[in-house]
């Protein structure tokens, strides 16, 4: 099958971009995919998350985005392959602006592994900066998580704005899936707010309800929530969401019901 890069993007914060890069990735890898996930994010939470410590700037994307370096070598864990992330990738946003076709980089290096992968899951910082474009333009697809909160459909117009000009520069950049999150149907303004979303998005995933303690207890574990707790309604709507983002991206992978 033909190598394909996801990268999950959302300008705004605190949408579900790491937690699901993060679950996806662990599910899409237990269904048997060879996964690379690459933390571009400063904050470096996919990599925290997944119970990384002690990363040097060196072995993140960096170099790859600062010098058009190859990949470093990546850190395996829970059966996936991880570029992770330190809060100096943040220095590399300046840096970029004097290179030309820097936001182009990453998209160069996956090119040169991509016969050991079978898909890359990109988790994209929360903003519109260099390493954000650099992340949307390595993607073949993009998996857009957007809260059914006040705060998702504010962020769209920018949001929209955003990828029209990645598309302008990628033409054959797509929005694969998005994805309404931290849904719950008891509540009038998350059924009202799913509405508008159908009414303006396509194609929409199912909301994944809003579970936070499980995920937030996985969090801390350092594990994704297959792994912390198998067989959990939130692990049963992280799996519904993978069947239904590899569908969307063309990935031949049984996730379970």
């Amino acid at each position: 099958m033909p190598f394909k890069t996801l990268t999950f993007f959302n300008h705004a914060g605190g949408v579900g971009k790491t937690s699901l890069t993060r679950d996806v990735g662990a599910e899409l890898a237990a269904a048997g995919a060879r996964v690379l996930l690459i933390d571009l994010d400063p904050q470096a939470n996919l990599t925290g998350w997944l119970g990384v410590n002690g990363v040097q700037v060196q072995g993140t994307a960096y170099p790859v985005a600062v010098e058009g370096a190859d990949l470093p070598d990546p850190v395996r864990v829970h059966g996936l392959d991880l570029i992770p992330s330190h809060v100096d990738l943040a220095l590399a946003e300046s840096q970029m602006l004097g290179q030309v076709g820097a936001v182009l980089f990453l998209r160069q290096a996956l090119a040169k592994v991509a016969d050991r992968y079978d898909v890359c899951l990109i988790d994209s910082p929360p903003s519109l900066g260099q390493l954000a474009v650099m992340a949307a333009l390595a993607a073949d697809h993009l998996i857009v998580p957007v809260p059914t909160r006040q705060k998702g459909v504010d962020a769209m117009p920018g949001l929209q704005k955003a990828m029209s000009t990645y598309h302008r520069l990628r033409p054959d950049l797509t929005v694969a899936l998005y994805v309404p999150t931290f849904y719950d149907a008891r509540r009038l303004h998350d059924q009202e707010l799913l509405a508008q979303l159908r009414d303006h998005l396509s194609p929409l995933a199912t909301p994944v309800p809003q579970r936070e303690a499980k995920w937030l207890d996985s969090t801390t574990a350092g594990e994704p929530i297959g792994v912390y707790a198998p067989g959990s309604p939130v692990h049963q709507d992280v799996q519904r969401l993978t069947r239904e983002i590899a569908a969307a991206a063309g990935l031949p992978f049984t996730v379970p019901a």
